[in-house]
């Protein structure tokens, strides 16, 4: 399932979601710039459980 997608205007600093696979927002006249997420930092197995962070979306690196 595609993700939404953060964006953020580069003149007034507004941030959007957009649904994955809609077109880039405009904001200002301009399009806005993609946001890309924060990398992985930490694993998801049993072992490396991460119950004390929060569960935010991360770039776990598989889409190259």
């Amino acid at each position: 399932m595609p993700k939404d997608q953060a964006y953020e205007c580069q003149n007034c600093k507004g941030q959007v979601m957009a649904e994955a696979g809609s077109p880039v927002p405009e904001c200002c006249g301009r399009a806005m710039q993609n946001i890309p997420l924060d990398r992985c930092t930490l694993a998801t197995t049993a072992e490396h459980s991460r119950f004390d962070k929060d569960d935010e979306p991360c770039d776990d690196g598989r889409a190259g």
